[in-house]
């Protein structure tokens, strides 16, 4: 794996990573704030074809738009990122899908879970986000297009950005990519 704007302190082990996120990180472009922003951390591999991307993400998060998750990756134009975001003292399940522009859905949570597990399934022209706190019960969280890629990696890893906050500590944990599930349309 490798990083795309490594952050000043890591660990990574065999089924953790652990990261002191960065102050001032982000990944946005243009819709609503008017800028671009493509410093947030991002560790990662190159995939190509069909897959599901899994991981556990326990955040601490305290300042606005912390945010920790999944992310794939095209190119700058062309990415989704998924995970919680802060945002007025609530955890939000969150998706930003880039394509030139950025969009934004929340989920608001009114408790804070101490933890999330997200999917990210990849095929032919779509992303499918799910997310569950126990890591049985999985709700979709969005459905977007993503650009069909024959023959070309896309890049497919853990995310993590402070946009507005002096940073916070994030453990991503059993982080896997496996094989899309045969019947999945």
């Amino acid at each position: 794996m490798h990083w795309q704007n490594a952050p000043k302190q890591s660990t990574v082990t065999a089924s953790k990573v652990r990261v002191q996120v960065d102050g001032g990180t982000d990944f946005w472009r243009v819709t609503h704030y008017g800028f671009i922003r493509d410093n947030g951390h991002f560790y990662y591999q190159e995939r190509e074809g069909d897959f599901v991307a899994k991981v556990k993400v326990v955040g601490q998060y305290q300042e606005l738009y912390d945010q920790a998750g999944l992310m794939i990756r095209l190119d700058e134009k062309n990415w989704i990122k998924t995970g919680i975001e802060y945002v007025k003292g609530v955890q939000n399940v969150s998706a930003v899908v880039t394509r030139e522009v950025s969009d934004w859905s929340v989920v608001p949570r009114q408790d804070s879970p101490k933890a999330v597990w997200l999917t990210l399934l990849r095929k032919g022209d779509y992303v499918e986000i799910q997310y569950s706190f126990d890591n049985k019960d999985f709700k979709m969280l969005r459905l977007a297009y993503f650009p069909p890629t024959p023959g070309k990696k896309v890049q497919i890893g853990l995310m993590c950005a402070a946009p507005d906050g002096k940073g916070f500590p994030v453990e991503f944990e059993e982080f896997t990519i496996s094989p899309v599930p045969a019947g999945t349309k």
